[in-house]
């Protein structure tokens, strides 16, 4: 496959080297020779060890834990492709980390979203591609043209094969995912039921009510990051109570920090089903109720019309 105008060259970071090979071989594109590593003082270094001048360049790299880590490699390797002049520099983050602070929470703290994307298009790169950014406004932080895909066309193809429709209800775990749930419920015609919870405290939520008639369906939970898994899990646990014969979860972002695959391995939810846009631990793979979804092909979809200068829209039409 070649660009418009030149070559694509596919980059990759540390963050999630197992999608990126997998989103090379969807392109049939071999990976960029780069040096990414550390100095002894974990200063990170990067050398692109191929001629890029005049290239259609993406570089592949989600800001997920290490965040400032993985943020600072993406940032030091576009400056590297920059000042080796490659002709379009695309970052393709398929976890876009700090999203979460989108807007101030309370007095003298930052938007921390706003920082990231002012970096980004600073160090130089000309446009970005994320996936299912935690807020659809994010795009705006931007001052280069930002794509924003969506996991749903997967989830969906999944859905379809795995359960009975006739028998689904889709959950909102809270009130501000109920777009997100939604657009799934659209696309498999399913009704819609929505959890009403009171966060107490940052990393803590308790569920209050249950806004629908869930009893008899087969629940599935939508959203777009799974953190700490307690909201998942007394969602569940609510659900349950009212009804629900089964309860499942379909989550973009497995970010699954602390104890949070215990968590939900031990809860009464009967699978999580996340994609790999963080790459899964060996403890998440080890997991009997938790399962992954590649977004490798959806994404090397993406690149190839962003190259092609083809509409990246139309994948979700």
């Amino acid at each position: 496959m070649s660009a418009k105008n030149g070559s694509i060259k596919l980059v990759a970071g540390n963050s999630n080297p197992a999608l990126a090979k997998e989103i090379a071989n969807w392109l049939g594109l071999p990976l960029t020779k780069a040096i990414v590593r550390r100095f002894a003082d974990m200063e990170i270094f990067v050398e692109i060890q191929e001629n890029v001048r005049g290239s259609d360049v993406f570089i592949i790299q989600s800001t997920s834990f290490p965040a400032n880590d993985h943020l600072m490699e993406l940032l030091i390797i576009t400056d590297a492709l920059r000042r080796a002049s490659a002709r379009r520099i695309t970052a393709v983050v398929p976890y876009f980390g700090y999203a979460r602070q989108d807007r101030k929470a309370g007095p003298r703290t930052p938007i921390s979203a706003k920082l990231v994307a002012n970096l980004i298009t600073h160090a130089g790169a000309d446009r970005v591609m994320t996936l299912d950014l935690h807020a659809g406004q994010i795009q705006g932080f931007f001052d280069i043209p930002t794509d924003n895909l969506y996991a749903s066309p997967v989830m969906v193809r999944d859905i379809r094969e795995r359960f009975d429709l006739t028998n689904v209800m889709v959950v909102s775990p809270d009130v501000g995912g109920v777009v997100r749930a939604r657009g799934l419920a659209k696309r498999i015609n399913a009704p819609l039921a929505i959890i009403d919870k009171r966060r107490e405290r940052a990393g803590e939520s308790e569920v209050m009510n249950v806004i629908g008639d869930v009893a008899g369906y087969t629940c599935i939970l939508v959203d777009d990051i799974v953190d700490s898994g307690g909201t998942l899990v007394n969602a569940a646990d609510a659900l349950l109570a009212n009804g629900a014969k089964e309860v499942y979860a379909y989550i973009t972002h497995g970010v699954l920090s602390g104890g949070a695959v215990t968590r939900i391995t031990s809860s009464r939810l009967k699978e999580l089903v996340i994609t790999d846009s963080i790459q899964p631990t060996e403890a998440v793979n080890k997991s009997p109720n938790i399962r992954t979804l590649t977004i490798g092909s959806l994404i090397a979809e993406a690149i190839g019309r962003t190259a092609s200068e083809e509409s990246v829209s139309s994948l979700f039409d």
